[in-house]
């Protein structure tokens, strides 16, 4: 009987001591979105890189002036260490802003709204008029065979997937048409691409975005170029009233050689286990259209606030808790490998990392790269979320820059905002600060820093 009750006050105590431990993290989390909604720093940060700096396109003056700018905030808020990490970018320059019409019989022409791909050679200084051929995707481009694209622009109007209800996944089905059309329709013979925006919306903003040659050899290379949505829909309804009309477009863009630029890195050391890294960023490079407010201007500060909220909150990390800008997500990911491969010849240990990357929308969850066993841990700590409307906890995908660290033992993990009204602003020119709500935004750093305590305070 006595072993009973001993068996039972220690099951009580037990029991006690979980709830008491679980009433802490409650409060500390309460704690951190107080902190967040009432004296955040993340819109103020924000409003400085987008509309003093601007778009930051790896290579350009304003990358390097955020990285100037990452560096001095980071220091401002009396960290335990920042520093800057080389890495050699590509450096591509828009040059004059793009023109483009169609012709519809000599001397008859309407104009459409263009932006060179990035990575994209320029036209000959006359620009390029030929006929089109519209395809929906390869399968209908190798089908046509070079003797109907020879010496004619080939038009790749596939739509983002408006059945899916993750934009990202209706993204991904259709942005290889981007990446990759130019060097399929230049085996064809093709003189030059245009590629409709990725976006479901119907308007008049053309997005940009990164298209590569591969092995493709220079001479063999053609230019490339994005329509806006309103601009796809045109085209594509004038070339079934007349297959023979011409389009014309213009641009003068260029590639020059790599230059050097840095990622930013700010850390508080832990105090229990500073050997263990948890790593939280987004990358300080955008595309120029815009001032790169959502992609990803918003991911930068909400990664600075992580550290901020711990430091106003006088909160001392078990691990060490460090914040990357990588430079040169847009258009190489030099700024993510260069960081994975330091790490690694550090032998560094790296036990969680989270990436912010999907615009500064309303928080829904994140998305975790991990095994099951880690994932059925996570979602024990849904329960601290859903007063905040956390709801969204799923396996596979993290981050682009974070990816590179993925080495079967470090948890990887994104932000997953609401992702509708993403691609209304991707690569294009309505990327700005005004498309920013404050709250959304604070809710976004909360969330963030909410899950890196839960990480810090309990690990895998």
């Amino acid at each position: 009987m006595k072993a009973i009750h001993y068996l039972l006050s220690v099951l009580l105590l037990a029991g006690n001591a979980l709830l008491a431990q679980d009433s802490s993290h409650q409060t500390q989390i309460r704690d951190i979105y107080d902190t967040a909604l009432t004296s955040g720093k993340s819109y103020a940060w924000l409003e400085h890189l987008s509309n003093q700096i601007g778009g930051r396109l790896s290579g350009s003056l304003e990358a390097e002036r955020a990285v100037s700018w990452g560096e001095e905030e980071l220091k401002a808020l009396a960290l335990d260490a920042v520093r800057l990490q080389s890495v050699m970018v590509p450096k591509w320059v828009r040059g004059n802003f793009e023109y483009a019409n169609i012709e519809t019989s000599p001397g008859n022409t309407i104009n459409v709204p263009i932006c060179a791909l990035g990575g994209s050679i320029a036209t000959p200084s006359v620009g390029i008029r030929a006929q089109v051929v519209e395809v929906q995707n390869f399968e209908d481009l190798n089908a046509l065979g070079r003797e109907k694209v020879a010496g004619k622009i080939v038009f790749y109007n596939r739509p983002m997937d408006a059945k899916l209800i993750n934009t990202f996944q209706a993204y991904s089905g259709a942005v290889n048409q981007r990446s990759r059309g130019a060097t399929m329709a230049a085996k064809l013979g093709a003189v030059g691409v245009i590629v409709r925006s990725m976006n479901l919306r119907l308007d008049d903003y053309p997005h940009t975005g990164a298209m590569n040659y591969g092995d493709l050899p220079l001479r063999q290379r053609i230019p490339a170029a994005a329509i806006s949505t309103n601009g796809a829909e045109l085209l594509s309804s004038m070339l079934k009233l007349n297959p023979n009309l011409q389009f014309f477009f213009k641009q003068n863009c260029k590639n020059y050689p790599d230059v050097p630029s840095h990622n930013v890195i700010g850390e508080l050391k832990g105090s229990e286990q500073p050997e263990k890294i948890i790593v939280v960023g987004g990358h300080l490079d955008s595309w120029d259209l815009g001032d790169g407010a959502h992609d990803d201007g918003a991911g930068i500060v909400q990664s600075m606030e992580v550290l901020r909220i711990f430091k106003a909150m006088g909160y001392q990390p078990k691990h060490t808790i460090r914040v990357v800008l990588f430079m040169n997500e847009e258009n190489g990911m030099r700024g993510g490998k260069a960081y994975a491969a330091a790490a690694k010849k550090n032998n560094e240990q790296h036990v969680f990392a989270l990436e912010s990357d999907a615009g500064g929308f309303t928080p829904r969850g994140f998305s975790f790269d991990c095994s099951p066993a880690q994932f059925q841990q996570i979602l024990s700590w849904k329960k601290y979320f859903e007063p905040y409307q956390i709801f969204e906890f799923s396996q596979g995908g993290s981050g682009a820059d974070i990816g590179p660290l993925k080495d079967g033992k470090v948890v990887l993990s994104g932000l997953r905002p609401d992702s509708q009204r993403y691609f209304d602003h991707h690569h294009a020119a309505t990327d700005t600060f005004e498309a920013i709500n404050k709250r959304e935004l604070e809710l976004g750093a909360a969330a963030m820093t909410s899950l890196v305590y839960l990480v810090d305070q309990l690990g895998f």
